[in-house]
């Protein structure tokens, strides 16, 4: 019963890294129901003080994922319409994977800003660009918890 414990486990983990490069699978905080499933249903046990800490890992990196390309958006001269675009962009990003789920938001924000400035669509571009630097820091966030989670949980598991 163990094994199948540490595989569920473990396919929890992988969905969480595939998450972090998918848009809509919340890739962090499957991996880390992942290592708690292993701490709380097999014989593998973790520092309690470990697991909060990653607890509050997962979420502030889950707020700043959705907080980046917002911050990219404003940082490039986007307003409310802009943001709202990029929302959509993504949202209408999933439709098309995997090209979509990239291009989705710089598309969504671009046409935001030029909605808002018809006449400079050299802004237009730096906003959709602050969008599409939003979205891979908050990739490359997600992705290195993820992994690490991963490696943490091979680490303590094997040793």
């Amino acid at each position: 019963m163990n094994i199948f414990i540490l595989i569920f486990a473990f396919i929890l983990i992988f969905l969480g890294l595939i998450g972090c490069l998918v848009p809509g699978i919340p890739g962090p905080a499957a991996s880390y129901v992942g290592v708690l499933i292993i701490h709380f249903f097999t014989q593998h046990q973790f520092s309690i003080n470990i697991l909060l800490i990653l607890g509050v890992i997962v979420v502030v990196v889950f707020v700043l994922d959705y907080s980046l390309q917002v911050i990219g958006v404003k940082k490039y001269g986007g307003g409310k319409v802009a943001t709202t675009g990029t929302f959509l962009g993504l949202f209408i990003g999933f439709i098309f994977p995997p090209l979509g789920l990239l291009l989705g938001p710089f598309i969504g924000a671009f046409v935001g800003a030029f909605i808002e400035d018809r006449k400079d669509t050299s802004r237009a571009l730096r906003v959709g660009l602050g969008s599409f630097f939003g979205f891979i820091s908050g990739s490359i966030l997600k992705l290195s918890l993820s992994i690490l989670l991963l490696f943490y949980s091979a680490y303590q598991i094997i040793f």
